[in-house]
């Protein structure tokens, strides 16, 4: 079994009003349908609301970010998942879902977790 980061930035998702509210039911139906399969491990949207922040080794908490990650907004969900074309799968699932492309990326091994 190996972990996957299914996820997209708020951009991509271009629905408004009740076409938005039904992608977000049908977003739910999705994330209940992987509860139910035992794959899903977590998942969520980045509250862009909250800043965020870095915090070094000497616990100091700055109001940054790293250049690259400045505008990392949107939803994601981690699966845990045999193969990755059942990956590929739910990746499709959560783009019909959400009315928008889904980014796929496979999690390194870590026997810890």
């Amino acid at each position: 079994m190996a972990k996957y980061l299914i996820s997209f930035p708020s951009s991509a998702m271009t629905v408004t009003g009740t076409e938005l509210e039904a992608a977000v039911e049908d977003s739910h139906a999705v994330v209940a349908a992987a509860r139910a399969a035992g794959v899903w491990v977590f998942g969520g949207g980045i509250e862009a609301s909250v800043p965020p922040v870095m915090v070094d080794g000497t616990g100091d908490v700055f109001e940054s970010t790293y250049a690259r990650t400045r505008h990392l907004d949107g939803g994601l969900a981690v699966l845990e998942v045999a193969t990755r074309q059942e990956a590929l799968e739910w990746a499709r699932k959560l783009a019909v879902a959400c009315r928008c492309a889904q980014e796929v990326r496979r999690f390194g091994e870590d026997p810890e977790s």
